[in-house]
Order: structure tokens, then sequence, then C-alpha cells
């Protein structure tokens, strides 16, 4: 089989188009390649959709925290503490044991006049759960940061637009929301990259791969399995998450540079990217 025909059978095989079955023996780099390559569409999936969702989130948890209402802040903190505080694979596990008692729970809701059946299976799939708890546990971190941001805000900002008679929402708008942005950014964007990072314990954690469709991990795993050599599939993988790190950090340095348009470039927040090893 040549190079094209594999890219042309497995380079959307995780996603379940193409060649069902994987290669037994064999394996060349371009199986490797396109296979690992493939996989990584889903670190991808779990890691956007995360960190889209993630960000709303965040933003109102950090609010929340900040608020001087206790039944606001309060849940804020425990959420941002529990999170914060336990290892994401440990998160993985106790969530997908939850999903999975659900069902053996019973789903029925009575609203009286009709009775509803609630299907819960769906949330053991790693496509839906594994991404409700990489939305909460990004949810978490970026949290902590924004409330930071918060935190950080010069408060001779807030007192002009008190004196510009800007209260509420439309200060919150025009002073405070740009203002958390962009001290928040920097730190963000770290975030992000260790997200990304994350996504390779999906399937390591409990939620299982449907029909031999898993992450770009799985596929390296597998072929170090099958080939008895890690020093081939590994830095194959390691290669795609470089060069997703450097989108991630095009991506977010281009935000980083549109939300500090106003400052003089000596002024302007510069991305420090610190890789994070442990979390």
């Amino acid at each position: 089989m040549s190079c094209l025909e594999t890219i042309q059978n497995y380079a959307f095989r995780s996603m379940g188009f193409g060649e069902r079955l994987l290669p037994r023996s064999d394996f060349t780099l371009c199986d490797q390649f396109t296979l690992i390559g493939s996989g990584l569409i889903w670190n991808v999936y779990f890691g956007v959709i995360a960190l889209g969702l993630g960000f709303f989130l965040a933003v109102a948890v950090a609010t929340a925290k900040a608020s001087k209402n206790p039944l606001l802040r309060k849940p804020a903190e425990w959420y941002i503490f529990i999170f914060r505080g336990s290892p994401l694979f440990i998160q993985f596990f106790f969530a997908y044991e939850l999903f999975v008692l659900l069902p053996r729970l019973g789903t029925d809701i009575n609203l009286g006049f009709v009775e509803i059946t609630v299907e819960t299976r769906w949330l053991t799939k790693a496509w839906l759960g594994a991404l409700f708890v990489l939305f909460l546990n990004t949810g978490a971190y970026s949290a902590e940061i924004f409330y930071g941001a918060l935190r950080s805000i010069p408060k001779g900002d807030v007192e002009a637009a008190d004196a510009y008679g800007i209260t509420g929402w439309p200060r919150f708008r025009k002073i405070i929301w740009p203002t958390m942005l962009r001290l928040a950014w920097p730190a963000y964007t770290n975030e992000a990259i260790f997200l990304f990072h994350a996504t390779t314990l999906v399937f390591f954690s409990g939620f299982p791969s449907w029909q031999q469709r898993g992450d770009a991990l799985y596929y390296a795993s597998y072929f170090a399995d099958k080939t008895f050599n890690p020093f081939v599939p590994y830095p194959i993988l390691a290669f795609y998450f470089i060069l997703l790190t450097l989108c991630v950090i095009g991506v977010y340095g281009a935000i980083n540079k549109r939300l500090n348009k106003h400052l003089p470039e000596n002024q302007a927040a510069k991305l420090k990217i610190k890789p994070q090893i442990l979390r």
C-alpha cells in the first residue's frame, strides 16, 4: 500500500471514516504519521470545545468569586478549590464511574402530568463525558486566572469610571472586562496550551475508545506496543503537539496583540510561555 493510499484509508479513521481495521504488521512511517495525526483530531476537538465553553464559565465564576455576596462567592471558591486541588486523571476516573452509575439510579422525571425518561448513557462516551470534565477543569483554572486579573485592575480606572457616572453593567463592559482580559491573557494562554496537552489523558482514564477510535496518544501507544519500539511513535506524537502548541501561541498571541493595541509597544503585555510539568 502506497503512502497516498494509507492517507486516504486512515486519515479520518478516528472519526469513523475509512479503513475499519488497523494495520497489524509491516508498519511504515506513513502509517504512524497518518494514524497518529488522525487521532489528533480528537485532541483538537476536546481542546477547542472545552476552551470555548470554559472561557465563559471561567468569567462567570471569577466574577462570582470577586462578589461581596457570600451566596455567590462561596460556591465559586469551593468549585475552584476542588478542581484545582485534585488531579485531572482522578477527575476523569470519578466522573466516568458517576456517569456509569447514573442509568442504574434511575432517570425518570415525573412532572405530575407527564413522565419524562432522561437518557444518560451518552455521558459515558468520551466525546461528551470527557469533554464535560475538561470543561469543568479548565473553567476552574481559568477562573482563578481571571479572578487574579480582577484583583489587579488599577483602582484608579474604576474610580475614574465612577466619577464619570459609569456604573453597573456599562462599567463592567467598558472598563473592567477589557482590562481583565488584557491582564489575564498571557497566563490564560499557558492554560490553553496545557489543556491541549491534558487531552491525551482522556482514553487512559476510564472513558473507553469505541472500535479503536482513540486520540493521538492512543495510536502512538498502539504502535509502540506492536513494534516494541517507542522511539518512533512517541516522537511523532511530540512533533504533532509541538505544531499544535505553535498554532495556539500564534492565535492567542494575535488576540493578545489586539487587546493591547492601544498601548505603546514597550508597555504591552508580552506572552511568556512557561511549560507546566505538574498540575
